[in-house]
């Protein structure tokens, strides 16, 4: 397999809120769940406690990026909020280099959570970068 083939290398997680795109993010972390469970314990039986599963917790998705147009959009999803809101249906696709989908998520209902732009210091000139942050109540089961 050459280094082309690998569909892990040069990875951009492509982002769309309800057919709304906002546009490529190049690290995406915090995809994934946790099983909550429940510890019982039995009378009798000293042998072990029981861990019984209750609900599924979702942790929240971090994105980061250089600063780009698409910044514009993530503003007006976050300025909707102010405005009342209605959760939403989010995708996020790790595509490679060319394009190609590798992998899709589909997020329930989701939510912003924070926004945090770049820093400006003339001191250390470095890439303006933000990051969103969105949490979600589970994922989406396609065919």
């Amino acid at each position: 397999m050459s280094i082309t083939d690998d569909p892990a290398v040069s990875v951009r997680f492509v982002v769309t809120i309800d057919g709304i795109e906002l546009g490529s993010f190049n690290t995406c972390e915090g995809l994934g769940c946790e099983v909550v469970l429940e510890q019982r314990e039995e009378g009798g039986n000293n042998g072990h406690v029981w861990q019984l599963p209750t609900r599924l917790k979702y942790s929240t998705v971090k994105l980061s990026r250089p600063l780009t147009r698409d910044t514009e959009k993530v503003a007006k999803w976050f300025a909707s909020m102010t405005t009342g809101f209605s959760r939403k249906t989010a995708h996020i696709e790790a595509r490679t280099g060319d394009g190609e989908m590798v992998a899709r998520w589909g997020l329930l209902e989701v939510v912003p959570v924070r926004w945090t732009g770049p820093t400006f210091n003339p001191e250390s000139p470095r890439v303006a970068i933000e990051t969103i942050e969105i949490a979600h109540h589970g994922y989406v089961t396609e065919a």
